[in-house]
Formats: structure tokens, sequence, C-alpha cells
């Protein structure tokens, strides 16, 4: 019995262990979580609840492309990828506050500044290009703010990945949403915001006609409302966008570096319903 008992130990330590271990997985890949109260996914401090991905050093982050100082995400663009929650979220009321940097980086130093808030997103991290998630992006691009691109990778099926919009064509045959005009299945590509200039050029510094985000270097309020199947994208108090039917209806959430520096200071998720209005400043 005595030259038994260290085996013993050795087999009932593992075993917590791996019950433990399937705890965490379990919970890991549970339920999305629908908030019942505010849900502040930045804490101030550091991205606690979040992990990085890159195109080329995948979960490291040796140039520090992500870090955090003066209460804010500092985003310095100098690469491909995205900062993505760890937990999947559903039905929500998503609040994001974004300024510009000055910085952008190797192919696009002279090209609008370029980012996007990701939803629902599912699957391996990189499937796109070996950037990001497959999802639904609200685009954060000068002139842009609150276009949907539908972000696929690999084989697309549309009842796994797809909106439904009401559009209509611009001059340049581009969809853009109206309120009213024909319902179109989206399984890949862009809907432009309602008000997007149509002699919008991918120059930096662009400034649309019509454009409602704040002008570069101010903060903006982006919205991404998502419930059930319906996202609502609204710009400081305005709503630019809306897509219904969409697939799927739930995910984790992912934040773009794409060759543009920005800032966030802001990202909570409210219950529908409950979030803290607009407020102009």
């Amino acid at each position: 019995m005595p030259r038994t008992l260290p085996f013993a130990r050795f087999f009932l330590a593992g075993l917590a262990l791996l019950i433990a271990l399937t705890e965490v997985a379990t919970s890991a890949a549970g339920e999305p979580i629908s908030p019942t109260e505010k849900i502040a996914l930045f804490n101030g401090t550091d991205l606690t609840g979040w992990y990085t991905w890159l195109q080329d050093t995948k979960y490291e982050d040796p140039r520090k492309v992500f870090t955090v100082h003066d209460g804010m995400v500092h985003i310095s663009g100098d690469g491909l990828g995205c900062i993505t929650t760890k937990e999947a979220y559903r039905d929500y009321h998503l609040i994001v506050e974004v300024k510009w940097g000055e910085r952008t980086w190797h192919g696009r130093t002279m090209k609008t500044k370029d980012s996007g808030v990701l939803v629902h997103s599912f699957g391996e991290d990189g499937a796109h290009g070996g950037i990001w998630m497959r999802s639904i992006e609200a685009q954060l691009i000068e002139g842009g703010f609150g276009d949907f691109i539908v972000v696929t990778g690999g084989k697309q099926n549309p009842e796994e990945l797809s909106i439904t919009a009401e559009i209509k064509l611009d001059r340049d045959k581009e969809k853009v949403w109206h309120k009213g005009g024909e319902k179109t299945l989206v399984a890949g590509g862009r809907v432009n915001w309602f008000g997007r200039d149509e002699d919008w050029k991918d120059v930096k510094g662009f400034r649309g006609r019509n454009d409602v985000e704040s002008p570069d270097g101010e903060w903006t309020r982006m919205d991404v409302i998502c419930e059930g199947g319906k996202i609502t994208n609204i710009v400081n108090g305005v709503v630019v966008n809306q897509a219904f039917d969409v697939k799927p209806t739930a995910g984790k959430i992912q934040i773009q570096t794409e060759l543009a520096e920005c800032f966030l200071r802001r990202i909570e998720l409210w219950p529908i319903g409950k979030a803290p209005a607009f407020e102009k400043k």
C-alpha cells in the first residue's frame, strides 16, 4: 500500500488538472453572453478579456501594435490584424469611441485611414486572408463610417454568413443602404452607408459632403446594435446603415488594425434599450 500511494496521488492530481482544463474549455465554448447590465469591454488599464492576432506574428505582438496608455487603447497601425474578445456575445448595444492618430503605414501611407469593428465573429482566427475571423464589419474608414462588409473566409455558405439589406445602386453601381429599397442578400462585399459620397477617393484625409463622423483627430461615437438577426449602425447619433436576416446572430467582437493609427477610449456593451443616448459635445 505505501508503494502505490505516490502513484495514486499523481493520478488524482492529474485527474483534477484534467477536470479543471475541461471546465475552462467548456466555459470558453459556452453560450454567447447577452448583457443584463453594462459590460465594460475595456477597463482603461489593460487588454484583459481580449487577445491579439496579427497576420505575420499570429498571437504574438512583438511590435507593440496594441498598447494601453492614458486610459486609451492605442493601435499603432503597424500591421494587419485585430484584438478579439475571448467571449462571444449576442443581443447587445455596442458603443465604441474612436479617433484617428497621425500615422499610416506601408502601402497605405497616402490612403484613407481605415479600421473597423467586426461583430458576430466566428471560426478560425485569420480565416480571411490570414488576418480576421469570418464576421460582419461595421466599418471605420474616412468617409465610410458605418458601411457594412461581410468578411468571408474559405468556402462561402450564405446560410452561415450573410446579411440582407434594403438598398439602391449609386452612380457607380455600388450598393447603398436605402430604407424601403430593394431587399438584397449580401454574402460578401459591402453595403455603403446611406450618405457615402459617390466621389469618395481612397486618399488620406478624405472628407465627404455628407459625412457624419467627427473631423480627423476628434472623437467619433459608433453604436452597433445587434438584436436577433438585425444590426443597426449609428454614427454620432445618426442611423447610417441597417441589415436584417443576419447570419450568424452572435459571436466574438474584433477591432481591426488596418495600417492606420487610432485610439479607443470607450468599448461598452449594454442591454438592448438601456444604452445612454449620444450627446453632442
